[in-house]
């Protein structure tokens, strides 16, 4: 009995054993684009027993036990485990591990680890991109990468942006050499929604590109389909109105009248206003200029793989109108794309990435004297904006107003430009691993352009202006653009023992760029119009009895070689290497080669037997770095003259045109040498949830290639088509801190968020500048007035120069008791600005000019914060300015014109104020440039701020998507700003003279509303 007992329990335990043996099947996505994931991992947890999914993410697994543990893995994604207590289906997502996907930094010639970067390396992912929803590429830089500043040239439509990478460092070119895929591109060209990551290169590690990385490298890598993945169709697109971000605060045409009689009062003049009480609000001219507009976008990919080819496809429609003069300032720009990725043999992978860019751009004069901002300032508020015929009234031609202000609705009316370029870009690659750990890769880039630009000057009369048109005239012009690069270098990557890893490359690059350009001017444009503005139809003559033709071609070569080595023991000490040699047709023939060298090391601390980790610190990497690095980035043919000026001839008795020198050539031109040094600091805290990059770097900037050198004007510099010669003639340093830290967690189940703050501040200092005067000079101000702007030993570059103030003279007993102001240019008077003797020798004048501001911030900031809550996601971005100054040049200083409402604090009497002079009619010194018009232009602008939600799994199956997201977003939320000009952050770019405010097109605040679907 005892025996059948035992027989009978071992039968049911077994039989128990058998039936807890199911079968699981299911599905794996990726939990945020929520799409599937094939070839992921399954193996249940301490048995032999697993499978992958497929090409749609599905797998099936029998004779699982209840209550073992599924194990989830795929590479770039976190672990996930799975408790089986019965058969079932089940849909898992996995979430990606960015630790991961950071671990691969692509440097352009080859790649590292992150975690073996020794350099000042910075990266943008695809989700910020996301976030900011950006117009152009460069704006996501601005203010999510320490040390790294962009800032727009005008907010016109399609305007351009300068990037620069810390500061400024020459007088020249100082933006950064653009990689996009592995050829030389224009971010300016690519749709936002195109690109993956953007990989910026700020020290010596730039240095394999040589002459191409002075000014820092960016990297830009576009999105890519999968292999083994099913087709992936995706559709953006939002839609919005955009509208001015500022108003400037101007008089009304009460405030006006009342201020132009005093004016005219205190010049001894019959007052022009007589009875102002019916005058009112009058005209507000810039409500007349600024507009609402729309903006629009459509972008469509498809993407996928199979075994062994990986495909992508994508074209976009982007649709601007302008703030000021709506279709009249417009931009569009279409692109397509198609990228493939194809594993020809088990040795040959086959890469491609082509890009089609079409712009269609229409403009206005948005900036500087003569603009439409321009005259919307300046114009008077008690002037209607159409006559009692109903045409556009007329701004008076007196001495009030000068001859250079019209009316701004009528300029938009009579402005016609466009502007067209069609532009394909790409690459085209061939790896081949021919041995073990070497890879041989031939890579060709290039970039093809033409492009068709068409002015209208159409006959008008605006009342006696400088901008009258007695003659209508259409000018056109075709330009073709050229460039393509040659890449063939070899990889080496292996590993010798244990703990010694050694990667190498050795390669070649042969760059060649060419175009021409064709320009014509025709005269007598049928009926006076638009329609008719061609080239072909205009066949009046110049004045000299010919058409106005021209033309240019160029042709320009780089030969270089290069080398990069990497080496790291045991993963904690860390060195790198690079050498380029470059060839440049830019200079004359014994001054062609050059060679830039540079080092980084590393030293992973945290791997130290000494280090004790705590649950506080988890990683420390000390990082150095130090190169040479080139800039030949000037005209061609520098070295070498040429008969491209023009000259006047008298021949049998009769004045004829002709040919003459033009630039002058300069055959010992050199190389413009960048020393760069960094000293870096990466830190994970808390789990590795916080990490810190922190840098300090100099960059010295030697043999600066300055062109327009001032020489004697007996050399023909000033004739037509002349001008001085370039030469190397100074020294730049630049020297600074960057500090950047970035918190993640999650807080709570269906809570995550991400916070991120970094810190730049810049120290600029000219060392040397080698010619006759010790400075060069740069920008305007006023009319007629001397140079504003300097580059000059011991101050930084493009630093403002004028003078110095010290309050206003109460009476006449402060202007008998101070140095004389008479050498000005005018008598002076209790009301008018006093200014300081600066060399104290009794006698104001052009000798006091000094130091008064420079347009260099001291401190850049930004600060990022993103929330995830369930479905539902809002994301912050803003960035700082801190320090810089700007000279106030909007307003035209002539009598008549409106001002702005901090004349109403004017000195009217002594006592009254000490900081704004008195109005009058009478000649003045209060015009001449001084820290009178400098301001502060310290700004905190919120970039972006965007709220989205995802709709639920439940009801994206019903509907056929696998993921639908709606979001609303605000650009160019608020800018917090004590300037009193419509843009604090804006540029000119000039090195010498971009602080300089002319009156530049504000920056539109957008308001759009966007969808992001996927099938």
């Amino acid at each position: 009995m005892k025996y059948k007992f035992l027989l009978f329990t071992f039968l049911l335990t077994t039989s128990i054993c058998i039936a807890q043996k199911v079968s699981i099947s299911g599905n794996v996505l990726d939990s945020s684009l929520n799409e599937p994931l094939p070839g992921v991992n399954i193996l249940v947890k301490n048995y032999q027993l697993g499978t992958s999914t497929d090409i749609d993410g599905n797998f099936s697994i029998s004779n699982v036990p209840i209550g073992s543990i599924l194990v989830f893995s795929y590479l770039g994604y976190q672990n996930l485990e799975y408790k089986i207590t019965k058969g079932e289906v089940i849909t898992i997502r996995l979430v990606q591990d960015l630790s991961a996907l950071d671990e691969v930094v692509v440097l352009g010639y080859t790649s590292q680890k992150k975690r073996d970067v020794t350099g000042a390396v910075a990266v943008i992912s695809n989700e910020t991109i996301e976030a900011l929803k950006p117009v152009k590429v460069e704006q996501a830089l601005q203010g999510t990468v320490s040390g790294v500043t962009v800032t727009q040239q005008s907010g016109s439509p399609g305007a351009a942006l300068d990037i620069r990478i810390r500061g400024i460092s020459t007088n020249g070119a100082n933006g950064p050499y653009v990689i996009i895929d592995g050829y030389q591109g224009d971010l300016s060209i690519l749709n936002p929604d195109d690109v993956e990551t953007i990989t910026v290169l700020k020290d010596a590690q730039a240095a394999i590109y040589g002459t191409l990385g002075a000014n820092g490298v960016i990297v830009v890598t576009t999105k890519m389909g999968r292999k083994n993945s099913k087709t992936k169709v995706s559709y953006t697109a939002y839609t919005g109105f955009q509208e001015t971000t500022k108003k400037l605060n101007l008089l009304n045409a009460t405030e006006y009248a009342l201020l132009l009689n005093e004016s005219y009062a205190n010049g001894g003049q019959t007052l022009p206003y007589p009875n102002v009480s019916s005058l009112g609000e009058g005209t507000n001219w810039q409500n007349e200029v600024f507009n609402r507009t729309p903006i629009t976008s459509h972008e469509v990919s498809f993407s996928g793989g199979s075994e062994k080819i990986a495909y992508t496809f994508s074209a976009s429609d982007l649709y601007q109108e302008g703030i000021i003069g709506q279709k009249k300032s417009d931009f569009k720009r279409n692109t397509a794309r198609l990228g493939l990725n194809a594993d020809l043999s088990d040795k040959i992978n086959f890469n491609t990435n082509i890009i089609y860019t079409y712009i269609d751009r229409d403009g206005l004069n948005d900036s500087g004297l003569g603009s439409v901002l321009f005259n919307a300032i300046n114009t008077p508020s008690t002037l209607s904006v159409y006559d009692t015929t109903g045409n556009f009234s007329l701004v008076p031609s007196s001495s009030g107003f000068g001859i250079e202000i019209i009316n701004p609705l009528a300029q938009i009316e009579n402005t016609y430009n466009d502007y067209k370029l069609k532009k394909i870009n790409g690459t085209v690659k061939l790896d081949y691993d021919f041995i073990k750990d070497f890879k041989l890769t031939a890579r060709m880039g290039f970039n093809t352009s033409n492009s068709d630009g068409k002015s209208f000057a159409k006959e008008i009369d605006y009342g006696g202006k400088v901008f009258d048109v007695t003659r209508s005239s259409v000018s056109q012009n075709k330009i073709n653009d050229n460039n393509y690069t040659f890449d063939l270098f070899v990889n080496y990557d292996s590993y010798f023992g244990e703990h010694h890893k050694v990667k190498a490359t050795i390669g070649t690059t042969v760059y060649k760029e060419y175009g021409s350009g064709l320009f014509a001017t025709g005269y007598d444009v049928p009926n006076n119009s638009w329609e008719n503005a061609d080239i072909s139809l205009a066949l009046g003559t110049s004045l000299n009895g010919g058409r106005d033709v021209g033309s240019y071609a160029y042709d320009e070569r780089r030969l270089s070689f290069f080398g990069f080595f990497e080496y790291a023991f045991k993963g904690k000490y860390l060195l790198t290497g690079a050498i380029r040699r470059d060839l440049s047709t830019k200079f004359g023939p014994e001054n062609r080669v050059a060679i830039f060298p540079s080092l980084t090391t590393g030293w992973v601390i945290s791997d130290e037997a000494f280090f004790k980790k705590t649950n506080f610190l988890d990683f420390v990497k000390l990082r150095a770095s130090y190169g040479i690095l080139g800039n030949d980035q000037i005209r061609n043919n520098g070295y070498v003259g040429s008969l491209s000026g023009q000259g006047n001839y008298v021949f049998n008795g009769s004045l004829v045109s002709g040919t003459a020198i033009g630039v002058l050539p300069n055959p010992k031109l050199q190389w413009e040498e960048a020393k760069k040094f960094d000293v870096g600091l990466d830190l994970k805290l808390l789990d590795e949830k916080v990490t810190i990059t922190s840098d300090y770097f100099i960059d010295t900037r030697d043999n600066l290639l300055i062109g327009n050198i001032p020489v004697s004007g007996i050399s023909g510099v000033y004739a037509p088509g002349s001008s001085a010669p370039t030469i190397n003639a100074g020294a730049v340093r630049n020297n600074g801190l960057e500090f950047a830290i970035n918190y993640e967690d999650k807080i709570a189940k269906d809570l995550t968020f991400k916070v991120g703050y970094n810190i730049t501040t810049i120290k600029n200092e000219v060392l040397e500048v080698n010619n006759s005067t010790g400075y060069l000079e740069g920008g305007s101000f006023g009319v007629g007035q001397l140079a504003p702007v300097r580059m000059e030993v011991g101050q930084p570059i493009g630093y403002f120069y004028g003078y110095q103030t010290d309050g206003i003279f109460q009476n006449q007993a402060e202007i008998d008791a101070h140095p004389s102001q008479s050498a000005l240019g005018a008598a002076t008077a209790p009301g008018d600005i006093r200014y300081k003797d600066i060399n104290n020798d009794g006698v104001i004048n052009a000798k006091d000019r000094t130091y008064i501001g420079d347009p260099i911030a001291n401190v850049t900031m930004g600060f990022n914060f993103s929330i995830n809550y369930k479905n539902f996601d809002f994301a912050s971005y803003s960035y700082a300015s801190l320090g810089n100054d700007m000279i106030r040049n909007y307003e035209r200083t002539l009598s008549d014109v409106n001002r702005m409402d901090y004349t109403l604090e004017r000195w009217t009497g002594e006592g009254t104020s000490n900081t704004v002079p008195r109005v009058t009619t009478a000649a003045t010194n209060n015009t001449v440039l001084s820290d009178y018009y400098v301001e502060d232009a310290s700004f905190l602008r919120i970039q972006n701020v965007q709220l989205g939600y995802n709709l639920p799994n439940t009801l994206l199956e019903k509907i056929g998507l696998s993921k639908l997201r709606i979001y609303t977003s605000v650009n160019n939320v608020y800018t917090f700003t004590k300037y009193r000009g419509f843009d604090p952050a804006a540029s000119n770019g000039a090195p010498i003279g971009g602080g300089i405010d002319y009156g530049f097109y504000p920056s539109a605040r957008t308001f759009i509303l966007g969808v992001n679907a996927s099938l």
